[in-house]
Formats: C-alpha cells, structure tokens, sequence
C-alpha cells in the first residue's frame, strides 16, 4: 500500500504554520476594527500578502512532494525537500514582516521555495520518463 506519510507530516507542519499566519491577521483585524480588506494599513497589508504567498506556493509544492513520495523518492530527499520548505516560508514570513521591501530572510524564503519547486519537478519528471 502506498503511503504519504512524509508528505502528510510536512504538510502538516506547514498547516500549522498556516494557522499562526491567519491568526497574525485575525488578531490585528480586531485590534484595528479592520473587518475587509487593509483599510491602507500598512502591517496587514504586509501580513496579508505573506499569507497569500504562502497560500499561492505551498499547494504546489506539497502535490509535487507527494508525487515524489508516491514515485519512490527515498525518505532523506523528502525530508531535505520538506524541510526546506517548512524553513523557507517560515524566512519569507519573518522577512516580509520585517519590512515591505527587500530583506535577507524574505529573499532566502523565495529562492529556496523556487529551489524546492524546480527540484521535485525536474525529479517529477526524471521518475516518469526513466520508470
């Protein structure tokens, strides 16, 4: 029986973190009365955006993980890939709350979710034409 065990605990770890990403929002709408919208806010703006980010890439990234998973990708490269993807959005979160332009942890984020993204596709691939 194929299993997604893996895949299922770095998603897990990332729903988590998804979960604190909305609570940062949620908690600010109510602080600053803010029911839709940013209202011209600048830090839920910020807080906003790092939700939708991660709300845009992380899905992606998990199919193609578990892709990998099911086409018999060994337990150390989930775990590589997985982990880097926990830790890049984590440094893409804490570098765009620092500040809205460029930041060290926000660029770091970026490039390694890309870095994870091109990886399990081109393994994706790899696995499907050399089966």
């Amino acid at each position: 029986m194929v299993t997604l065990s893996l895949t299922g605990f770095y998603a897990s770890l990332l729903g988590l973190l998804y979960i604190g990403l909305s609570v940062n929002i949620i908690r600010l709408r109510l602080s600053a009365e803010i029911g839709i919208g940013t209202s011209g806010n600048d830090v839920l703006a910020k807080r906003v955006r790092v939700h939708g980010n991660f709300a845009e890439y992380v899905p992606l990234a998990l199919i193609l993980l578990g892709c990998y998973e099911i086409n018999g990708a060994s337990a150390m490269m989930l775990h590589i890939l997985g982990g880097v993807l926990l830790l890049a959005r984590l440094s893409h979160a804490i570098g765009l709350n620092k500040t809205i332009g460029s930041s060290t942890p926000r660029l770091m984020g970026v490039l390694s979710t890309f870095a994870v993204l091109l990886v399990l596709s081109i393994e994706n691939i790899r696995l499907f034409v050399f089966a």
